[in-house]
Formats: structure tokens, C-alpha cells, sequence
């Protein structure tokens, strides 16, 4: 059996060619070395995984191969010295590598000191190691390396060339995994090796490392699915599923697609986050300019962009702002599950009867999905239970042909807030967006309608209501079109008067009329002249527009208004 070598060592960078994500950096070290004008101390510092021990090995060799003639495979192992500073920390260590940099080298021009871990040494043997490294001999360099470089002493860093290695893009991982699979003979779909390169998080070693895992589980065919099974990592169908649910108000879908989420091992935290993640991605989406920002493979920029066309910016923005408020409050939370159900829940009812306004924290109540099946009721109710009120009673209409719409229209009051009151107001509007489609809708003439409408400001005076009374007095309702009446008030005030008093106008008036078709447009037209004096001026002007012999009256025996 062939002795396997982890892909991690086995395509171990020999050259600054080979190091993925950090051209920058090797055209540098390349250019000193060309130009012969390499700092004799240097840093390298940067995230785990990303290079920096194998830039200081390849650096090592390439200094020692200059104005030499090279021989095959030879490496100068023994003008390479590395020492891991986690183990060997102590004064004396140090006291000991700098009696070792005196000793000039056998072959080649150069010893260099590769000290691995470098934070990890204790205050004494920075300070032993000042002196050395500040005045080297002509033969020595140090290269040092570290994840952590605030831990290092101000006196060091200040006597290095620092040299800051950063994570490697997906992008680039996931082109240099492609590499791999051409030499190893292994096919792999673009999105699986992108997953690879986005869990590895930068790291190019743990990349490597996820890679040969995912080969052990799937063989030399990788696939999306086999990589996520694998990884135990939700992939983008998940995210694209709920947001198609989020953006069609589909709540116990939402739900259910969340508990099987959860069924799979997954933590409402991190669900959150990559949803949160997902809208992002679909903002970006949104503008061509912005494209070339989303990190992801060619089959699931195609997703993005579709669904991106479907998402409004107005539903992504109040979206994040919800996820977001999730995590925040994720981990105080007591009933962390139900938290991201309340989340979801209102992410889901933003959409909800289009740009109408709603509260904040608004959620479709749950009668609205009455025709759920069991299974999902099961799921549906308890949650709703937290959120929506005890049904609020309201008074049953006195025509048996309209109690059964009425009663799917009464129990959605949230109590939630104070703002509960006014959305009990609300309901009774909802009567009339009801479907009439099924009931009577008899003819009748503007001179009938008069006849109602004088009949209910009476009905309304004799209920003591004679304010408004007097408003739905102002003006002579006109008959249009579809059985559409339109009746005009003269201020802002009377108009939100009217529109509140409107439900119990429009149920008398179709009761009267025996025609459920009816509708009431009011408008607003302050330029219409009073039809009411209320000031006991405007009283005496309307009376002396009837007669006015009042006038000569008033004046001949010299009365006040």
C-alpha cells in the first residue's frame, strides 16, 4: 500500500510561482533578492494557512542559489535553521541561536534563521534578541513569522522589514483546487470547490485540508450535494427556497423549511447570518456595477441575479435590518428557536398587501392561512399563539347573507402593542374589500340614493352622532359608474371623520339598496362652500341670502350680529 502524503505537504509551494494569493508580496522578495537589497531581519506576518513559513523556506533557498552554480535537488538544508518559538522560548534558547549565527556557513552566502511563532517567546528572550538582530553578521537573516504580530515587542518590529500576508481569496483557492484536481485526475463541479474555498475561510492549508476529506467521502466525482453532506454546511438552494417562501408571504412554509433546518443540525445563529448574507448578496446582485463583488461560482451568480430581479430593495433593506436585529439579540435570548421564528415571521409579512403600511414588527395573522393542512397547523399555531391576540368580538350584521364573510374578516387583532387599538379600528375597513362577486347587486337611481343617504344623517341625529351627522350632510352624494358614489368634504379633518364613519354608511346603504357592489370614493375639495353656518355671523349670512329684507331690517332698528 503507497504511504498517502496529505495534499497540504505534497503541494507544498517550492517556488514564489507556486504561492497562491500573495503576488504582491513575492514580486517584492523576488526583486530584493534580483537587486540584491534584502533587509537582513524580516517579518512575516498574517492569518494561519496563508504562506508565510513556506515564502520563508522558498527565501531561504532562493538567497543561497545566487551567483551559485546550481545543482539538482539541492535545497542548503544546512544554512536553514527553523525554530518554533512556541517550545523554545526560554533566554537560554536564544542565547544559544546567537552563538550559532557567528558560526559563518560551509556552503553557500548566506545562514538564515527561520524562528516560527515568534510571539510566543517571553519578554527576556525578546530582550536577549535585540542586540542580534539589530547588528546581524554579514552571513545571517532572520526571517520571522507570526499570526499575532500586537503581541510582539514595539523594539523588534521597529528593527524589521514587516511584510503582511493576507487571506486568500475564494476566488484564488478555489482556481488553485482546480489545479489540483487536473493532477490528481479528479472531476469536481465549480460550486463544490467553491464551498471548499468559502469553509476554509482565507486558509489555503485548511482548504487543502477540507479537500482530501471531501475525496475520502465522495471518490474522484466531487458534487455540490456531496460537498455539503460532507461539510454539514447549508448550501445556496436553502437560502434561495426561503427567500422564494419570504418573498411570496408564505409563512408556514417558511417554518417548515426552518424546522428542517434545524433537523439537519444546524443553529438558528448560524441560519440567521447566512440569510443575512444571502439578502447582501442579493443587493449586490441588483446593480451590474456591483456584480464582480459577489464571491460565488457561475451557476449560482445565474440564481442570484433571477432572484434578485423578484426582491425589491425597499423588502432586502428591512430584511437585514431584521436579520441582523436577530443576531444581535440571538444569544440574550431565552427562546432563541422562537426568536428566529418571530424574524422569519416578519421578514415574511413585509411584502404583505403590497406598499400598504403596517408596524413595525407586523405579522400576517393566522387566519389568513386557514386552508393549511394539519401538518403544517401543528407547526403554524403554537408559534402563532405567541403573537396573535384573543379574537376580538364584534357586533354581527343584521343580514344573514353577510355573516359568513364577516367572520373571516374579525379575529385579526395583534397585541403586540398599544397600536393594537387602532388596528381593531382597521378592521371593520376590511368589510369592504371583501368579495361581493356571489351577491345581490340590484339597480338603483342617484334619487335613491339621496333618499338613503337623507335617511341615515336622520338615523345618525336620532342617535345623538350629530357631528356626523352634519358631516355626511355637507354634500349630495353623486351615483357614477360600477354603482361608484363620490361624495366631497371641504377639509382634512372632515375627511378622516368621514372615512372612519364610512364601513357603517356602506353597510346601510347596500342593505337598503339590496346591491353589494357598492363603493364610496370621498374627496377632498376645500375650495367647496360651506352648506352649515356654525358662528352666529354665518348663520345671519345664510338667512340673508334667503331674504334679504333682513338686512334693511337689521340696519333700520341698528341690531348686532
Amino acid at each position: 500500500m503507497e504511504h498517502f502524503i496529505v495534499s497540504a505537504r505534497k503541494y507544498r509551494p517550492q517556488n514564489f510561482e507556486d504561492v497562491v494569493g500573495q503576488q504582491a508580496i513575492t514580486n517584492t522578495l523576488e526583486n530584493a533578492i534580483k537587486n540584491n537589497h534584502l533587509a537582513q531581519a524580516l517579518l512575516f506576518t498574517g492569518p494561519r494557512g496563508v504562506g508565510k513559513t513556506s515564502c520563508a523556506r522558498i527565501l531561504a533557498k532562493k538567497i543561497n542559489q545566487q551567483g551559485v552554480e546550481i545543482i539538482e535537488n539541492e535545497d542548503f538544508a544546512f544554512n536553514i535553521f527553523e525554530l518554533d518559538a512556541a517550545s523554545n522560548n526560554s533566554v537560554d534558547d536564544i542565547r544559544s541561536l546567537t552563538d550559532q549565527v557567528r558560526i559563518p556557513p560551509q556552503t553557500g552566502k548566506y545562514k538564515v534563521y527561520i524562528i516560527d511563532e515568534v510571539h510566543m517567546l517571553s519578554q527576556s528572550a525578546f530582550n536577549a534578541f535585540l542586540k542580534t538582530l539589530e547588528e546581524p553578521p554579514a552571513h545571517a537573516i532572520f526571517i520571522l513569522a507570526t499570526t499575532e504580530k500586537h503581541k510582539i515587542i514595539p523594539t523588534i518590529l521597529s528593527r524589521c522589514q514587516i511584510f503582511d500576508f493576507k487571506r486568500i481569496g475564494v476566488l484564488d483557492a478555489k482556481n488553485y483546487l482546480k489545479i489540483i484536481c487536473e493532477k490528481e485526475n479528479i472531476t469536481a463541479e465549480d460550486d463544490a470547490l467553491h464551498i471548499i474555498a468559502q469553509k476554509a475561510d482565507g486558509a489555503m492549508r485548511d482548504a487543502l485540508s477540507i479537500f482530501d476529506r471531501v475525496v475520502s467521502f465522495s471518490g474522484n466525482n466531487l458534487t455540490r450535494e456531496a460537498v455539503t453532506e460532507n461539510l454539514n454546511v447549508l448550501d445556496y438552494d436553502s437560502y434561495f427556497n426561503m427567500t422564494d417562501l419570504l418573498l411570496t408571504n408564505k409563512i408556514p412554509g417558511v417554518l417548515n423549511a426552518f424546522n428542517t433546518i434545524l433537523a439537519k443540525g444546524f443553529e438558528g445563529h448560524h441560519f440567521i447570518n447566512g440569510l443575512a448574507s444571502h439578502f447582501r448578496d442579493l443587493l449586490v446582485a441588483k446593480d451590474k456595477a456591483t456584480i464582480e463583488l459577489l464571491e460565488v461560482g457561475d451557476t449560482a451568480k445565474k440564481k442570484y441575479l433571477d432572484q434578485a430581479t423578484k426582491a425589491s430593495i425597499p423588502f432586502l433593506l428591512q430584511a437585514i435590518n431584521k436579520a441582523n436585529d436577530c443576531d444581535l439579540s440571538y444569544r440574550a435570548s431565552k427562546n432563541q428557536r422562537l426568536l428566529v421564528e418571530l424574524s422569519l415571521m416578519q421578514i415574511a409579512s413585509i411584502t404583505f398587501d403590497g406598499e400598504k403600511k403596517k408596524p413595525a414588527n407586523y405579522i400576517i395573522p393566522a387566519t389568513f392561512f386557514q386552508a393549511l393542512s394539519p401538518a403544517v397547523n401543528e407547526i403554524a399555531k403554537p408559534i402563532q399563539k405567541t403573537i396573535i391576540a384573543q379574537s376580538q368580538k364584534v357586533e354581527e350584521p343584521k343580514t344573514e347573507i353577510r355573516k359568513p364573510i364577516l367572520n373571516s374578516a374579525i379575529k385579526r387583532t395583534s397585541s403586540l402593542s398599544l397600536k393594537s387599538i387602532h388596528q381593531k379600528k382597521e378592521e371593520k375597513k376590511t368589510v369592504i374589500e371583501e368579495n361581493f362577486d356571489n351577491h345581490p347587486k340590484d339597480l338603483f337611481t342617484e334619487e335613491e340614493l339621496q333618499l338613503f343617504w337623507e335617511e341615515y344623517v336622520n338615523l345618525l341625529r336620532k342617535k345623538g352622532e350629530n357631528s356626523m351627522a352634519s358631516i355626511v350632510a355637507t354634500d349630495i352624494p353623486k351615483l357614477e359608474d360600477n354603482f361608484k358614489v363620490s361624495f366631497t368634504v371641504p377639509n382634512k379633518l372632515m375627511e378622516d371623520q368621514f372615512r372612519k364613519g364610512r364601513p357603517k354608511l356602506l353597510n346601510f346603504l347596500r342593505e337598503k339598496a339590496n346591491n353589494y357592489g357598492i363603493t364610496i370614493h370621498v374627496k377632498l375639495n376645500e375650495s367647496v362652500e360651506k352648506k352649515f353656518a356654525y358662528t352666529p355671523l354665518e348663520k345671519f349670512n345664510k338667512m340673508k341670502e334667503k331674504n334679504p329684507l333682513l338686512e334693511k331690517l337689521r340696519q333700520a332698528f341698528e341690531l348686532d350680529m
